[in-house]
Formats: structure tokens, C-alpha cells, sequence
């Protein structure tokens, strides 16, 4: 059975995949990757990309062929008895190379994004007002004070009890799996 490309996702292909070769390209050859298995890795990444049945999830055409062209390192590595060295390499190196979170990443920090924003809505008005003039308009805590007629004492009491309450209301909506949780695990470790 012979699948067919759709047309519309290799004209996308070409117009926001192929500018990115030259980076795979150049990644592979610092891992020191032969010319014609890059070659090869290349045309298997393609040919991966063009039997998509559609493209509307692809947010980052980088990442995708940079994640495409590793995903297709990795299985030619898993089918071979003896690992070349240089395949090693290459898969470090495209690893760095796409630093952008996966999908479901994404799909987890906009969900929690989304409680932040609820949580923040629960807050008494000017503890909330102060967080968002500090934490989304980035203003200094001076400006803020000035700006409510209120001390910066106050400001900073409003803010960390605004941070506490929103702490807390995810703490109790996710547990110990909210991504802020993890991200503080991580800067421990």
C-alpha cells in the first residue's frame, strides 16, 4: 500500500520546514556525522514530515524538524547492534538544539496558567490589583504605592499575601504535580 503526500502539507514543508535544513545540517556535521547519513537522516525526516494528514498542530517548524530528524536518529540507533559514536553526539546536540517545550508541556502550563488566572480572581481587589501591577505590568513597588495612595510596606505585604493565597489555591486544586511545584524541585536539584 502506497500512501500519498497531501499537497498542502508539503507545500507547507517547503515553505517552513526546508529553510531550517541548514541548522540540522550544521548541528549534525559539528557532531561529526557523515555527509551522506545526514543525507539520509534528512530525507527520512522529510519524508516523516510530508505523510503528516495535517500541520495545524505544528507551532514551532524548527523544533518539529529538529524533534523529526532526533526521533528518526533515535530509531536508527535502537536498530543497530553497534552505536557509531557520532550518532551519540548528534542526538546530544539536536537535543540542545530544541529547547521549546513538548506539546503536552505546553498543554499542562496552559492549564495552569489558566488556575493562576482563576485564583487571581479570588483575590481581595487591591491585593490583586498590586500583583498585577507588579507581576504583568512590571512596575516597581514605589510606582504601585504611589499610584494607590498606599505605603510600599503595604505594597509589599499585599503582594506576598496575594503570592501565599495563590500558592495555596493551587497547591489545593493540583497537588504536588503543579508545574510552579516542579519547577522549584528542578532549581533545587
Amino acid at each position: 500500500m502506497t500512501l500519498r503526500a497531501d499537497p498542502a502539507v508539503v507545500a507547507w514543508v517547503g515553505r517552513h520546514v526546508l529553510p531550517y535544513e541548514a541548522k540540522v545540517r550544521s548541528a549534525l556535521s559539528r557532531a561529526r556525522v557523515p555527509e551522506s547519513d545526514i543525507d539520509d537522516l534528512l530525507q527520512e525526516a522529510y519524508c516523516r514530515l510530508c505523510s503528516l494528514r495535517s500541520v495545524e498542530h505544528v507551532e514551532n517548524p524548527e523544533g518539529y524538524l529538529f524533534r523529526t530528524v532526533r526521533n528518526v536518529l533515535n530509531a536508527q540507533i535502537r536498530r543497530r547492534r553497534i552505536v557509531r559514536i557520532d550518532f551519540v553526539n548528534a542526538m546530544d546536540l539536536l537535543a540542545h538544539a530544541d529547547q521549546r517545550p513538548s506539546p503536552e508541556e505546553e498543554t499542562s502550563y496552559r492549564r495552569y496558567l489558566a488556575l493562576v488566572r482563576e485564583a487571581m480572581t479570588a483575590l481581595p481587589e487591591r491585593c490583586r490589583r498590586i500583583l498585577e501591577m507588579r507581576k504583568i505590568e512590571g512596575l516597581s513597588q514605589r510606582e504601585i504605592a504611589r499610584r494607590i495612595d498606599v505605603s510600599e510596606s503595604i505594597v509589599e505585604n499585599e503582594g506576598a499575601k496575594g503570592l501565599r493565597l495563590i500558592a495555596k489555591a493551587l497547591r489545593d486544586k493540583h497537588g504536588e504535580d503543579a508545574p510552579e511545584i516542579q519547577w522549584r524541585r528542578q532549581a533545587r536539584d
